[in-house]
């Protein structure tokens, strides 16, 4: 394992865990709160942060079921990193750890160029909220040929 990615899972109470997690998720600390608990609760779950140069810049978080097929939940870089690679980064480094067949993320407008930048094909749902158009995104993992 690279040693700048972290399975933090065990670290979720502490601050910049939250405050990394906090970027993906709608800024409302009841809806933190809630995202934690899933975290603990669900051993199908992972969580892993990206660390440069001591410090923690990014975090994802997914499910990977039996079938190797990951669901993106949360992918953030703080901001002060953003559009530097790290996301990208944190997504390969997760891909060569977890080997997941397929990878699914479900997204708004804001992230959906860069699910696009990545390789994943991007898919409309419509407006599931009122005014916002969410995607989904897939992308299929291929098998290194040797």
């Amino acid at each position: 394992m690279i040693d700048l990615l972290l399975n933090v899972k065990s670290r979720l109470h502490e601050g910049d865990i939250q405050q990394l997690l906090s970027y993906s998720v709608f800024p409302d600390w009841d809806r933190l709160e809630a995202v934690i608990r899933q975290y603990e609760q669900n051993e199908d779950a992972w969580l892993f942060a990206y660390e440069s140069e001591g410090i923690l810049v990014g975090i994802i978080g997914f499910e990977l079921n039996a079938m190797q097929e990951m669901t993106l939940h949360h992918l953030a870089v703080e901001p002060e990193s953003r559009g530097v690679g790290f996301g990208r980064g944190l997504l390969l480094e997760i891909i060569e750890e977890m080997q997941p067949t397929r990878i699914t993320a479900e997204t708004d407008e804001e992230a959906v160029q860069f699910y696009r930048n990545v390789g994943f094909v991007v898919r409309s749902l419509g407006e599931k909220y009122p005014g916002v158009e969410r995607f989904l995104c897939t992308y299929e993992v291929e098998e290194d040929e040797e």
